[in-house]
């Protein structure tokens, strides 16, 4: 008797051991979809969340999408009474009145469709509780690293479609070059300016005034040195 009960308190205080240290691991948020295939939809996505605050109530899950799903492709399917969902600018909230302490949280969300090309899904989700307190379950699991302490939620899908091959853009034609037509000849404009008339009026070349008066100055001194020279004629004889 002695014997097994040395043998039964050793195996019992490492079980209470690993009991003690699984709790926080054990209090993960999980989300399933049993029928989750990449590349389709809708799908429903379910969350749980353990209660780990001794004091307080849950509040509310907000989540981020992983790339490939829009808040706006979200939408609450079931959940606690009372709780409602609310799109966030990198995914969603879930939340409402408190819930009984101690008490976890589940809820459905329905996805109009999977992203293709992918076999796991991760979504970080920060937990609250009615006294303001969080936790927050958003560390990545890396391939060959031990289970981190607070874990992202990841959810399993199965191969789909394979994702679209991005394609190259059509190259645009270059337009022909286009040729600018010369320009027809055209003859000078005639000017427009009024040959300026002669003083007979005729459009003939015109004289200048100056030399009508010179010549008529010339004419009366050849009259005035004639009438002299007659005068003077007279008075000789």
């Amino acid at each position: 008797m002695t014997r097994v009960v040395r043998f039964l308190v050793p195996a019992v205080l490492a079980a209470v051991l690993v009991a003690v240290g699984a709790g926080p691991a054990a209090a993960h948020v999980h989300v399933t979809a049993p029928d989750a295939v990449a590349g389709t939809g809708p799908v429903t996505l379910t969350f749980s969340a353990a209660a780990e605050s001794e004091t307080a109530g849950i509040t509310g899950l907000r989540t981020r999408l992983p790339e490939g799903i829009a808040p706006a492709d979200v939408g609450l399917a079931t959940g606690p009474q009372g709780w409602a969902l609310t799109p966030t600018d990198t995914g969603f909230r879930v939340g409402g009145p408190a819930l009984p302490v101690g008490e976890g949280a589940e809820y459905a969300v329905t996805v109009t469709a999977l992203p293709a090309g992918v076999t796991t899904l991760a979504f970080p989700t920060i937990q609250q509780y009615a006294d303001g307190s969080e936790d927050a379950w958003i560390e990545p699991a890396l391939p060959g690293a031990p289970e981190p302490e607070r874990p992202a939620p990841v959810l399993a899908v199965a191969p789909g479609a394979p994702a679209p091959a991005a394609t190259a853009p059509a190259a645009t034609p270059s337009p022909a070059p286009t040729t600018t037509a010369p320009a027809p000849a055209t003859e000078p404009a005639p000017d427009t300016a009024a040959t300026p008339l002669d003083e007979t009026g005729d459009g003939g070349t015109s004289v200048p005034a100056g030399a009508w008066w010179a010549g008529l100055l010339l004419l009366v001194a050849l009259v005035g040195g004639a009438v002299l020279w007659g005068r003077r004629s007279r008075r000789r004889r």
